[in-house]
């Protein structure tokens, strides 16, 4: 009879079997998935949180149109209403803006049960919280519901007025573009990389 010990177990998984969530495929973990999950909300929450806290903030102590400079002039506080996209582009399509805004934020929530690369949770987790708090202003501030304004409020040199919605979406998009060149795919794979050809 042989006795059963942890080096000459055959049922006992071997090093090879056990799953590898640091490895190319990254997901092999069923766990992987619901932490990246975690990570994007967690990140969304946190510029939502800012981006509405700033806002309110500006527009409870300033006037519309009114300048507060910080750093000389290059760097101020500069209070504005923005009918259009980020950094005042396409002004006057505020209703269609807004249409596009929710189909960025139902795309997301639909990926999101894909991801499993660090990467992409925050990337997403930026242009989520970023959409979110711009769409506040859409339909909760003037002049109504899908036309609300968006309160712009930092001015940097000759750059457009923009929030911190604004430069969380631009990190994000940044972030995805990167990984995108990289080959890194939103489950945490390396595209274009066989997996048996690295074993």
């Amino acid at each position: 009879m042989q006795s059963a010990t942890p080096g000459n177990d055959p049922s006992a998984p071997s090093a090879a079997d056990a799953p590898d969530e640091s490895g190319p495929a990254g997901t092999t973990d069923p766990a992987v998935p619901r932490r990246r999950l975690v990570m994007l909300v967690v990140t969304a929450v946190v510029v939502l949180a800012i981006d509405i806290g700033t806002k309110v903030l500006v527009v409870a102590t300033m006037t519309d149109g009114q300048r507060i400079p910080l750093i000389g002039d290059v760097v101020s506080l500069y209070l504005i209403r923005n009918s259009g996209a980020a950094f005042s582009l396409a002004t006057g399509m505020t209703w269609v803006l807004t249409l596009v805004a929710i189909a960025v934020v139902v795309g997301i929530v639909r990926f999101a049960r894909q991801l499993g690369s660090r990467g992409w949770a925050l990337a997403l987790g930026l242009v989520l919280g970023g959409a979110l708090g711009n769409l506040a202003d859409r339909f909760f501030r003037g002049p109504g519901p899908l036309e609300g304004h968006v309160v712009d409020f930092v001015s940097v040199g000759w750059w457009p007025v923009f929030n911190a919605a604004d430069s969380a979406i631009c990190c994000g998009g940044a972030l995805l573009v990167f990984l995108a060149l990289w080959g890194i795919e939103i489950d945490g794979h390396r595209s274009g990389r066989d997996p048996e050809a690295s074993r």
